[in-house]
């Protein structure tokens, strides 16, 4: 935990949605002399990186992180009630997020821009909450600056949530939040890699818990590289039986699906009950701090000759990647109607011939059963080690 202490200040609250109820917990200290009415602000759940939406929104913002517990079903039942039938899941799951922040205070919403319908989801989702009787927020969307000069960020950020926000402050904790991503998504890397094999059922998600924890209470950029020291160390710690040469699985897919958990059904979890190693090259650090697109795309130079938008460039090259890494088979994760996604399917089908690597594709919609998932993952498992054994 961070070194600091109730002298340094006053804090922050981060509210939590507990059922019907809602708790206030200090977490973060308050900017001295700031007068502004400070503004409670939510993202949509996205994996594990609301540790860093976190961060952004109280060291970057300076206004209140509206924290709310895991989704549920009512989450994405929410969602899919006030959706057309024929848009993205991650569409229905955001809204439904949405609705919940909103119930739990919050009247700051924030949505990303992106590369495909993303762009437009914010203001659709802005009409249909309006629509749905929530008038009191404002949404925080960077598609209407997507492009722009820096000044117009902030410009906006100041408009939007605080007009006391402090440019030089700002910035600097945007490096702290970029080395915060990053260590996250590094150690998930390890995490992905091991978790599988724990001797002790359940002391990697416990040890992973308390990395998370530790890291929410960070406002430095030397409190963020203690508290990735001190969480890698307690991870590589932990004893474990991996097998010389486990079945190993590499993930790959459309950005938002593969990486969150309820969009995917608890994917990584699902396969690392099954004592695999896994991988996962799509993450925030790959796709957008360390992303170089033209090298990407010499990379998968022989089987796609054209962008076909948002990560297909880098869905393609982590499989390819995976293959040649000695993988053992590969997962494709997607939403129900992601068009760059379908895209990328015969590439990887070609790829799987190519280099006789088992691809699993798997659709996610707000139906996708989970007990069908799990039959066939496992007799995907089956199915490679099988093939792994025939090898030794």
């Amino acid at each position: 935990m961070s070194d600091r202490t109730e002298a340094d200040g006053p804090r922050a609250r981060v509210s939590v949605l507990s059922g019907a109820s809602r708790a206030t917990t200090a977490l973060r200290r308050r900017s001295r002399g700031s007068r502004h009415s400070r503004k409670r602000v939510a993202f949509m759940h996205y994996g594990y990186y609301d540790v860093a939406f976190q961060y952004f929104v109280e060291h970057v913002l300076d206004a209140d992180y509206v924290r709310m517990p895991a989704p549920t079903r009512r989450t994405l039942e929410i969602g899919t009630e006030h959706s057309n039938d024929y848009v993205c899941a991650p569409f229905k799951h955001i809204l439904g997020d949405y609705v919940e922040a909103l119930e739990a205070g919050a009247n700051v919403l924030v949505q990303f821009t992106g590369y495909c319908r993303l762009t437009y989801y914010g203001e659709l989702q802005e009409m249909v909450l309006r629509d749905m009787g929530y008038d009191d927020f404002e949404m925080l969307n960077f598609s209407f600056v997507a492009g722009r000069s820096f000044k117009d960020y902030v410009t906006y950020c100041k408009r939007v949530v605080n007009p006391r926000l402090s440019v030089p402050a700002g910035v600097a904790n945007m490096l702290v939040l970029f080395r915060m991503v990053e260590d996250l998504d590094a150690y998930n890397d390890y995490y992905l890699a091991n978790a599988g094999f724990e001797r002790e059922p359940g002391s990697f998600e416990r040890a992973r818990e308390a990395f998370f924890d530790d890291m929410r209470c960070c406002a430095t950029m030397s409190d963020v590289n203690h508290a990735f020291r001190r969480g890698m160390g307690a991870l590589r710690a932990l004893p474990t039986d991996k097998p010389e040469r486990p079945v190993r699985v590499g993930l790959t897919g459309e950005f938002f699906t593969v990486m969150d958990p309820p969009s995917n059904l608890e994917l990584e979890r699902k396969l690392l009950s099954l004592h695999v190693e896994l991988a996962r090259a799509i993450t925030i650090t790959n796709r957008f701090l360390r992303y170089n697109e033209p090298n990407v795309r010499r990379s998968i130079a022989d089987y796609a000759a054209y962008d076909m938008g948002p990560t297909s460039s880098l869905t393609i090259a982590a499989a390819k990647r995976y293959m040649e890494e000695g993988f053992d088979g590969v997962v494709h994760a997607k939403s129900a109607g992601c068009t760059p996604e379908i895209d990328c399917m015969p590439v990887l089908q070609r790829l799987s011939r190519d280099r006789h690597v088992p691809v699993l594709f798997l659709s996610y919609d707000s139906q996708t059963s989970d007990t069908g998932l799990d039959t066939r993952l496992e007799a995907f498992y089956d199915m490679l080690a099988m093939r792994k054994a025939k090898t030794i």
